[in-house]
Order: C-alpha cells, then structure tokens, then sequence
C-alpha cells in the first residue's frame, strides 16, 4: 500500500510538473521562428520587392511581395508555424507562377520582425498587411491564402472584410481541437493561452472558401478540418481532399495541382 500511495504521489507529481512546464512554455511549442540577421539578402528566382510595415507599437514586420507581370490579382499568404521568409517565400513563388503577385509576411520574432507575439497582435498584424494590399489592388482581386496555422489568421482577415476568397490549407476547427488532438488528458481549455477560433471567425466569411486536407495529416487531424467545413453555414464552400497527404507535402499531390487552378478561376 505505502509503494502504491509513492507511485500515485509521483504520478501526480509529474503530471503537476508538465501542466506547468505545458502553460509557460506554450508558445515556444506553438511558435517555432527562425532568426534573420538584419542583413540577410533574400535570395528568390522570381522577382520580388522586400518591405518592412511599422505597427502601433513600434514594431517592424518585414515581407515580401512577388511582383508578376499583368498579375491575375493578389495573395496575401499566412504562413505555417515554423521557419521564416526564407522557407515561406520560396513555398509562397508557386502562385507568383500562377501569375498572381504574393505578399507573404514574418509575424513578430520571426525571420527580420520584431515585437513580441500575442494572439491580438496577430490579428492586428495581418489586418495591417491586408490594408496594404487595399491600398494597391481592388478588393474583388484580393486572395486570402492560410497554410497550417495562419488559417486561423487568414479567416480572421476574410471575416473583417471583403476579399474575393479564401483558401486554407491545413485548418483547424480551433486551437483548443487541435491541443486536444495532442493532449486528450490534459485541460487545453485552461491551459492555452491562445485559442484562434477558426469555427467562429468563419461564421462572419462571405466570399467563396476553399479547403485543402490531407488525410494523413499527423499536425492538424483531418477531423478537424472536416469539423471546420462542416460548421461553414453557406454554401460558397468546397473542400478537397488528399488521400495519404500529410501536414506539408500536399502541393506534391495531383488532386491539388490539378484543381488549384479551378479554384483560382484559372482555368
């Protein structure tokens, strides 16, 4: 009984001691940037323009726009989780050759940007690029594209405004479906500090939606992609599916190069 009672002890001991480790040190799990120096030189086969844009609080988010002849219209591209401009860019040139022009941010802490990361600042943040785009494109000819986890930041745009459409590959239903996904005997209800509500934020989306998942997708279950489509109360949605996909390979597959361009009214 005395062994037992120590096992239990311990048991609760460790499960105390990751709940914690869990809370401070979500982010770092969440957000996995890649430093640049100021003086790194982006290095691209198709034409682009580097810019920074400042935020109220004196932060500078730096980004990169993909500039195409005659362009077909614009994607404003949030990228995944990990990495920097540098990884994201060269993913983002696919669309520069489907003769769109690209703008492609680093949220704060990644690649050249600064500021500190919250979930606010990056709604604030993307909202702040959009403008740009608003600034230098009609809105009808505005793509909003989310990879992984800045769909929830994509939807988040596309729910504040007008674009001509959404594309998310990868989503989620929420941060919390996700966690749970990972965590299922833990409490990511009060655990985690940021919670991108996709399910709701999409409920506020006007313009044609379009989601990519794979089914093999180890990141972001498939299920809670599907959860996502299925709370869409329009019927401006499509979903493709990629049998065997994973997490980043689905531009490997032919069910996405071949539809990618109906999608974008390419065709």
């Amino acid at each position: 009984m005395h062994r037992l009672k120590k096992i239990l002890l311990g048991g609760i001991s460790l499960y105390c001691i990751l709940l914690i480790l869990l809370y401070f040190f979500q982010e770092k799990i969440i957000f996995q940037p890649e430093k640049l120096s100021e003086d790194f030189i982006f290095q691209f086969e198709h034409p682009f323009e580097e810019f920074f844009l400042e935020t109220n609080d004196n932060s500078r988010l730096n980004a990169i726009r993909f500039v195409t002849k005659d362009p077909k219209g614009v994607m404003l591209y949030f990228h995944g989780n990990k990495g920097s401009l540098k990884r994201w860019g060269k993913i983002a040139m696919f669309f520069a050759y489907k003769k769109y022009d690209v703008i492609i941010m680093d949220y704060r802490g990644y690649g050249k940007s600064t500021g500190k990361i919250s979930e606010q600042k990056l709604y604030e943040d993307a909202q702040l690029f959009y403008n740009y785009a608003l600034e230098r494109y009609p809105e009808d000819q505005i793509t909003i594209y989310g990879r992984s986890i800045g769909t929830g930041i994509a939807v988040k745009v596309a729910s504040d405004n007008r674009p001509n459409h959404l594309i998310l590959e990868t989503p989620y239903y929420s941060m919390k479906d996700v966690a749970e996904s990972w965590l299922p005997f833990f409490p990511t209800n009060i655990l985690l500090q940021y919670k991108i509500p996709s399910h709701e934020f999409i409920q506020n989306v006007i313009c044609d939606i379009t989601i990519y998942h794979g089914t093999d997708d180890k990141v972001v279950p498939y299920a809670s992609g599907e959860l996502l489509f299925n709370s869409i109360s329009t019927l401006n949605k499509k979903m493709i599916t990629i049998p065997k996909g994973s997490h980043n390979n689905l531009i490997t597959f032919e069910e996405y190069r071949t539809t990618i361009d109906g999608v974008l009214k390419n065709d």
